[in-house]
């Protein structure tokens, strides 16, 4: 199972009631500010998508052009997934399809961008798992890079294992920019409609000092949230995994300002 920081001694008496079955909240110390079934294997929906934007960044080029198929609209819409709004024959920079996997969490976005870098969406899942094991996610296992249910044996992480990924994503720039925009526009050209993509992360705008990260939904997987924030001082990053959709926002809220409380209380 995964590897746990040391705790937070004083966590357990007065911190937030949380619902969500899995729970984890580190700060950049690597103080432990709540833990609820931390190292559990349980699926995460589209937060598998932060690694996907991980592996992008370190494989292509923001400028790099990429041609919208068929394949990858029939993808999202066969499946009921959330979409960006991608249309067949559109050409759209590597970065503009980063925002539109990001924001809208959309699925015809990452199977562009996993048809582009794997190349092929097998060889990209490869590139995904070996990620994960470089950066000692002993508890994860991708499938795909959207998070979608699959017939096949399905992916999971655990709680531990993505704040560690965050953790590692938060440190790349663009990861930070793309995460903590709120609405990112795409003006009309020769190659691709206008596109207006707004964050499905409700937490941004209603806490300060917030950086993103990712939310998530599957029926197996519940309501999932990753979060990032900046308290006295310090990042805090913390999950929710399988808990409900606006509870997840509110409860994420009250942990940030919870460990800053800890934080500034020594």
């Amino acid at each position: 199972m995964g590897v746990s920081y040391p705790a937070s001694a004083a966590w357990a008496a007065d911190a937030p009631a949380v619902k969500a079955t899995s729970a984890y909240v580190v700060d950049s110390t690597g103080t432990v500010h709540f833990r609820k079934r931390e190292t559990r294997r349980v699926p995460v929906a589209s937060l598998v998508k932060v690694m996907t934007a991980y592996v992008v960044l370190n494989e292509g080029r923001l400028t790099d052009t990429i041609t919208i198929t068929a394949a990858d609209v029939k993808h999202a819409t066969s499946n009921g997934a959330t979409t960006a709004g991608l249309k067949k024959g559109e050409r759209l920079t590597a970065k503009d399809l980063l925002y539109g996997l990001m924001l809208p969490s959309g699925a015809d976005a990452a199977n562009a961008l996993a048809r582009q870098y794997g190349p092929g969406k097998t060889a990209f899942v490869a590139k995904m798992n070996r990620a994960a094991r470089s950066l000692g996610l002993a508890d994860t296992r991708y499938t795909n890079p959207d998070g979608l249910p699959t017939p096949a044996a399905g992916g999971y992480s655990t709680a531990v294992d993505q704040v560690k990924l965050a953790q590692r994503a938060l440190a790349d720039p663009i990861f930070r920019t793309v995460v903590g925009t709120q609405v990112h526009k795409t003006a009309k050209t020769a190659v691709h409609r206008a596109h207006t993509w707004r964050n499905s992360n409700k937490l941004l705008g209603r806490s300060e000092d917030v950086l993103g990260v990712k939310t998530g939904y599957t029926n197996a997987a519940g309501y999932c949230l990753l979060f990032a924030g900046e308290r006295a001082g310090r990042r805090v990053v913390g999950v929710l995994l399988h808990d409900g959709d606006e509870r997840r926002f509110a409860t994420a809220e009250r942990l940030l300002d919870y460990a800053g409380e800890q934080i500034a209380g020594g």
